[in-house]
């Protein structure tokens, strides 16, 4: 059976995407001999919800249950802004930025999360939190390098980068590269003021 990898995410704008690049930047240079893989600004996403392998006879099915619960929903505005890190800014793994966004960013994740999962998808057993992953410390990393990252990330103001009106919802396929992930978008599926299309689009 032919399958993909693929997940749910908001695609964000070009404006934010600098800003994230902007950032990434400056904690690349202060952690420049430190083991981070950071995220190109261009695959950052806010993710709905990651799917793993997806087989081609599922994926239009798929496209109308996304269709259809995205279509229940306003367009809203999120905005950006504030670094974090999982598990804590004391023992960073991930290093993100938060995203602050209406309940109907929570509820439309949570319909996806219902659609998907009568499709046979797993349902994701960790509460939704919104935030763009800008990069993740390497399992190499000793603790001095660790301790490293959390004083960065600590002495590291970034106050509000951006916002930005969500219009639509994507479906991506992700192939893993030595080179790094490459995201290629399926399908996107408008909310009810936004201006996407719901009929399959090709890639950027």
């Amino acid at each position: 059976m032919s399958v993909i990898r693929a997940f749910i995410a908001i695609e964000l704008s070009l404006e934010i995407q600098n800003k994230l690049d902007q950032v990434i930047q400056l904690l690349r240079g202060n952690l420049d001999h430190v083991a981070v893989r950071w995220v190109p600004a261009e695959n950052i996403h806010l993710t709905l919800k990651f799917l793993g392998d997806v087989s081609l006879t599922n994926l239009e099915i798929l496209k109308k249950i996304l269709q259809g619960e995205v279509a229940r929903y306003e367009s809203f505005e999120i905005s950006v802004g504030d670094l974090g890190a999982f598990p804590s800014i004391k023992r960073p793994r991930v290093v993100w930025v938060k995203v602050q966004a209406p309940n109907d960013l929570a509820q439309l994740q949570r319909s996806i999360e219902d659609g998907t999962t009568r499709l046979g998808y797993s349902r994701e057993e960790r509460g939704f939190s919104p935030h763009l992953t800008l990069g993740r410390v390497s399992r190499n990393a000793d603790s001095r390098q660790t301790n490293q990252v959390g004083e960065v990330l600590s002495a590291t103001q970034v106050g509000f980068l951006g916002a930005m009106r969500v219009p639509a919802v994507q479906l991506f396929r992700s192939d893993l590269r030595p080179s790094g992930a490459i995201y290629t978008r399926l399908f996107s599926a408008s909310l009810k003021s936004g201006s996407g299309s719901s009929n399959p689009i090709s890639a950027r």
